[in-house]
């Protein structure tokens, strides 16, 4: 039997990309997104207009998208609930988020130099794709702001270890990426660790009895 929640998030499984761009005094930015797809040589990725990050993408119009393994989620939780905007937005404040400058030193990672563009790649991570902007649409309602940017991929790195011997194609059954459902890390089909992203939005938690109950207040 389907039942009819209203469902007030829709974070179903996606992976998680950490964006690097770059901000107008030339410091790299990072930051971690979980609405991203792709098809062919185009990457499609959705932020709000409220973070740093949209306004350097607007702004530069390039980008590198690191690919996290499923290993590395301790160093994209310890980027969640920051951001690179010295005036935290009022929404995000009351969330819990603060301005955090030193994205790649809090995170624990190792900027790592492009070929093509100007951010850097994330050394750490073993898929890595240099991108240009060549279209953002807006979109979004009340409540929420936001721009769907088209990404071409102009150069990808792949760990050796990952890429089928002979081929152009990365080994499924050995890559692991982290993946981003209802706010929580999850890898090989396991939740791997508590996400201080789900406690900024009040997601509800899963107890190790099964039970699931709100973090704070109600979900």
């Amino acid at each position: 039997m389907h039942v009819v929640p209203g469902l007030k998030v829709l974070y179903f499984g996606t992976p998680v990309v950490l964006v690097s761009t770059r901000d107008e005094d030339g410091t790299a930015n990072l930051a971690p997104i979980s609405s991203a797809w792709w098809l062919g040589q185009y990457a499609m990725l959705g932020l709000g207009d409220a973070a740093r990050t949209t306004a350097n993408l607007l702004r530069e119009g390039e980008c590198v998208l690191s690919l996290p393994s499923a290993a590395l989620a301790d160093a994209v939780d310890r980027l969640a609930l920051t951001t690179g905007r010295p005036d935290v937005p009022e929404k995000k404040a009351k969330q819990g988020y603060r301005y955090e400058p030193e994205k790649f030193a809090a995170a624990h990672l190792t900027e790592q130099p492009a070929e093509l563009v100007r951010p850097p790649r994330v050394a750490e991570c073993p898929v890595q794709l240099e991108c240009r902007v060549v279209a953002a649409h807006p979109f979004g309602g009340p409540g929420m702001r936001a721009t769907a940017f088209q990404a071409e991929v102009l150069r990808t790195h792949v760990e050796e270890d990952l890429v089928i011997p002979g081929t152009h194609h990365v080994d499924p059954d050995g890559w692991d990426p982290l993946i981003m459902k209802f706010c929580e890390f999850y890898g090989g089909g396991h939740r791997l660790r508590p996400s201080r992203l789900a406690d900024g939005w009040n997601m509800p938690h899963q107890r190790p009895g099964g039970e699931r109950t709100a973090r704070t207040g109600t979900a």
